[in-house]
């Protein structure tokens, strides 16, 4: 039998950092010893007036089946204290689903602060935060909205500053939450995990376990209920229903399968209510009352046509859709019937055109289908559809658009649709337009404001008067911080379907909720000791290889021995550790099917799990 074997792990530099940097960015890389068995947080989302979803992930300490599940205890409280229980029970997790746990609380008051928890034979998670939304009047709501996070890309100071908030009601993420990109260096040494570009569903799941650990977005799914849609980069870069740029099905298999492996565990790892979505879509509302009605679309995987060429005939097709004829009826349907003061669009690419010299920049967003763009809008008109805010991802940059139709006049708003609000990206890079702003100005004069290289989030901020957004960008990506400043704001008043620029910085000082408990990573550094901790086997049971994901505190020699099912040692190989996550891809072409039991062994420590050859 021949066994192969490979290791991924991050190494950092003393002679460039002090001790507690390093400390700080080991452990925001690695598991905190005291938050175990639930050392990926907790989360919530997609939050209604009498219920919001509730997420954990738990990772065993001990040998779990493939076929075993394991039973979790949850608790909500309208109190941090968790003292005020308002609902308990149980929820079964396994394998299966990667660990991972959601349960869809229901019996809530609208518009409240609750606080919850999961625990595992008497160890607790940490406390999380979330809140219902209205059932009926409300003054005013406030959102905060991101889009695409680019691990490597440099540290997530937009979700710290964000998770600082007690202000805001939900956390509205656009898509592009991960990357599929192989590894590449970025700040301080981040990378991404596994090293090779995401394919399978067991390289998706890794990689949205790596990221959960990072300490700031811990932090930020722990304060605040998300509402989330996927973008590309959750399968594959410019996706589309039947493929994508960034996959190749001759060396990548199937597209079919990796989309489907993508969407998988999105589903498992994010706190989106599974059950009211049909045959794996995520287009969907959520009301908050009488003051808004949020509509999230999916405009890349669910009807979206393949990208064409600026010249190609099929530009300006009738039939061509971004999104599915049975999306857009809903969507449609939907803004006929609504009720809400303002009626918001949460969705991935730029709604507005964006042309130099006369000629689409980027044929990826709506300016690729502009048959379907036109259509919506004369629906939009046609039906007298009032205050349509459409928000938006993807570009990496910030815009503040009117909506063209015709007969548009740029001095006066006359003719526009509605309004675009373009958040710029959490980390990920902005891409040069290859023409001077200059051009893009005067080709585009509903773009009322643009910002091409800031990282940030904006807030979104309503009333029944109007509807204001704000960017805020932070002071760097390459080392933490909280900091940002004010980039622009921009309102729209209710009743009219243009910009203006905003006055006074919109705030809430009241009806705030109570503030949660971080975790400091750097306070569990005097109890380390030197222990090994499993994180996931994937995939389990396997074909011709597995990764092997576990934490380490320090840095050792390890062991690590394949038994079979009668505990005879086939195989030992001798490597070194380093601290944090830690990586090892095993392939077994010749390993015949059956149960095998994978050995780290590490000084006194010595963990086990038991693996399945297909």
């Amino acid at each position: 039998m021949r066994l192969f074997y490979s290791i991924f792990a991050f190494f950092l530099s003393f002679s460039i950092f002090g001790q507690k940097q390093f400390d700080d960015f080991h452990l925001r890389s690695g598991l905190v010893p005291s938050m175990a068995p639930f050392y990926h947080g907790v989360a919530s989302g997609d939050p209604l007036s009498d219920r919001v979803i509730i997420w954990t992930r738990f990772t065993p300490d001990e040998v779990i089946q493939p076929n075993e599940s394991v039973t979790l205890n949850w608790r909500m409280a309208t109190d941090v204290d968790m003292q005020n229980i308002v609902a308990s029970g149980q929820v079964s997790t396994s394998m299966e689903r990667d660990f991972t746990a959601k349960v869809d609380v229901s019996g809530l008051q609208p518009f409240t602060c609750y606080y919850y928890d999961f625990s595992y034979n008497s160890l607790y998670s940490i406390v999380g935060r979330t809140k219902t939304a209205p059932a009926s009047s409300v003054d005013n709501l406030r959102f905060a909205v991101v889009s695409c996070s680019d691990y490597q890309r440099g540290y997530f100071n937009v979700y710290a500053s964000i998770a600082e908030h007690n202000d805001i009601d939900a956390v509205i993420h656009l898509g592009d939450y991960i990357y599929e990109y192989e590894a590449s260096a970025g700040p301080d040494g981040r990378t991404s995990e596994p090293s090779n570009e995401t394919i399978s569903l067991a390289d998706y799941r890794t990689r949205y376990s790596h990221y959960r650990l990072d300490k700031d977005l811990r932090n930020v799914h722990q304060a605040h209920p998300f509402i989330a849609v996927w973008d590309d980069h959750e399968t594959a870069n410019n996706s589309w229903m039947d493929g994508a740029d960034n996959h190749t099905t001759s060396s990548e298999g199937e597209w079919s399968i990796r989309k489907a492996s993508g969407k998988q565990a999105f589903m498992e790892w994010m706190p989106i209510r599974e059950n009211a979505v049909e045959n794996g879509q995520i287009y969907r509302a959520i009301r908050y009352g009488n003051l808004m009605n949020l509509y999230m679309l999916d405009t890349r995987l669910e009807g979206r046509m393949e990208q064409v060429g600026a010249t190609s005939s099929a530009l300006n097709d009738a039939d061509r859709t971004l999104i599915s004829e049975q999306q857009y009826s809903w969507l449609v349907g939907e803004l006929q019937q609504s009720q809400a003061q303002w009626n918001v669009l949460g969705q991935q690419i730029m709604m507005a055109p964006l042309k130099a010299f006369g000629v689409p920049v980027n044929l990826d967003q709506w300016d690729g289908y502009p048959a379907q763009r036109t259509r919506l809008y004369n629906d939009v008109l046609s039906n007298n559809i009032q205050n349509m805010v459409v928000l938006t991802g993807d570009i990496h940059t910030s815009w503040a658009n009117d909506l063209p139709g015709s007969g548009y006049n740029a001095s006066t708003g006359a003719g526009s649709v509605g309004v675009e609000f373009v958040v710029t990206s959490v980390t990920s890079a902005s891409s040069p337009l290859g023409v001077p702003t200059s051009i893009i100005s005067s080709s585009n004069p509903h773009n009322k404001w643009s910002e091409l290289s800031k990282k940030g989030y904006l807030i979104l901020d309503l009333n029944a008067t109007r509807t204001q957004a704000e960017w805020w960008f932070v002071n760097s990506i390459t080392s933490p911080s909280s900091e940002v400043s004010l980039g622009a704001k921009y309102m729209v008043n209710s009743g009219e379907r243009f910009l203006r620029n905003a006055g006074d910085i919109s705030s809430r000082t009241e009806g705030l909720c109570q503030s949660v408990n971080f975790v400091d990573p750097n306070a569990s550094l005097s109890t380390l000791s030197n222990n090994l901790v499993w994180v996931s086997a994937y995939p389990n049971p396997f074909d011709k290889e597995i990764t092997l994901q576990f934490n380490a505190s320090k840095a050792s020699k390890m062991k690590i021995n394949i038994l079979d099912n009668q505990g005879k040692r086939m195989k030992t190989i001798e490597t070194e550790i380093v601290p944090g996550m830690n990586y090892f891809n095993l392939e077994a072409e010749n390993l015949k099917s059956g149960t095998y039991s994978i050995e780290l062994n590490a000084g006194r420590n010595n963990k086990v799990v038991r693996v399945i050859r297909l």
